[in-house]
């Protein structure tokens, strides 16, 4: 058995008869019993045994995860007692009329607002305790486009890329990246006021990605497109898949199915149902996500 090379990992061994010898400074740490299920890292031979209760599998699997998170408002409860996990590189969704508690909750998310209670792990670090750590690792699309209208979609760029640090040149380079993973090039001369709705949202989604966040939020992107710039946009935000943690919020059914590797339905602050779209109806016995949707929240929204 080796020596822990950091104190959240155990070498052990497995026996001639398939036993693992766990030490007993790691038993007592996850307090690990008889009978515990265990997730097995490593060759056929020789790996780490990490118990699934313990938070070390939330680091390993999960993006966030938020525990009891609750946002009041004097008596209204915006966000209530909301549990909710999402895995590295997930595109996970939030559907909901208005009012459910959809932005509120990336507010929280992403240390805009201070939970009145419970709290949420982004990639190791809480977003009560670490606020600065978690600011680090993601960024923000918001509904509102926000773009500096007189700056053209090159300024906007390097403007974004310098104000987190970049130098010059990188940022420079950073911009040409963008604009073309966005498809921006043809009008990365053009003051932004100038661009389409479509084109402006695509520009906001660049600059949020331009300081290489692990984790993004877009709020309702395509609310107010038309279905070309909104199926342009998809192709955009699709493209995010494997590579950034998102986490999108939106009441278009077509576009959760589109882009949803998992949805969690909103209603009055609370996450009502979470699952796949084929999920959600088999669970709703319905055949259509937007049946689903009535099924789940028609009696709470």
């Amino acid at each position: 058995m080796t020596k822990p090379k950091s104190r959240h990992a155990w070498t052990v061994k497995v026996g001639e008869r398939g036993q693992i010898v766990i030490p007993k400074e790691a038993r007592d740490i996850f307090n690990i019993k008889p009978g515990d299920t265990l997730i097995m890292l490593g060759d056929k031979q020789q790996g780490i045994a990490i118990p699934t209760k313990n938070k070390v599998i939330d680091t390993i699997m999960n993006a966030i995860t938020a525990t009891n998170l609750t946002k009041r408002y004097g008596d209204f409860v915006a966000v209530d007692s909301l549990n909710l996990s999402i895995e590295k590189g997930e595109l996970f969704s939030l559907l909901g009329v208005n009012g459910a508690g959809k932005t509120t909750l990336i507010k929280m998310l992403s240390c805009l607002s201070q939970p009145t209670q419970g709290d949420a792990i982004l990639l190791g670090n809480s977003i009560t305790e670490k606020p600065q750590a978690v600011k680090q690792m993601i960024n923000v699309s918001p509904q509102e486009t926000a773009v500096a209208g007189n700056l053209s979609v090159r300024e906007n760029l390097e403007l974004i890329a310098g104000l987190y640090g970049q130098s010059a040149h990188n940022a420079s380079e950073s911009a040409s990246r963008m604009a073309s993973q966005f498809k921006l090039e043809t009008v990365e001369h053009k003051k932004a006021k100038h661009l389409s709705g479509g084109m402006q949202r695509r520009l906001s989604i660049a600059m949020a990605l331009i300081s290489n966040p692990k984790i993004l939020f877009i709020d309702e992107p395509t609310l107010g497109l038309d279905i070309f710039s909104r199926r342009e946009l998809w192709e955009a935000i699709e493209s995010l898949k494997g590579t950034v943690t998102t986490l999108l919020t939106t009441h278009y059914l077509e576009e959760i199915e589109a882009l949803s590797d998992r949805v969690g339905v909103m209603a009055r602050g609370k996450l009502v149902a979470i699952g796949t779209v084929a999920e959600l109806q088999k669970q709703t016995n319905t055949r259509t996500l937007e049946d689903a949707f009535v099924a789940l929240v028609g009696d709470i929204r």
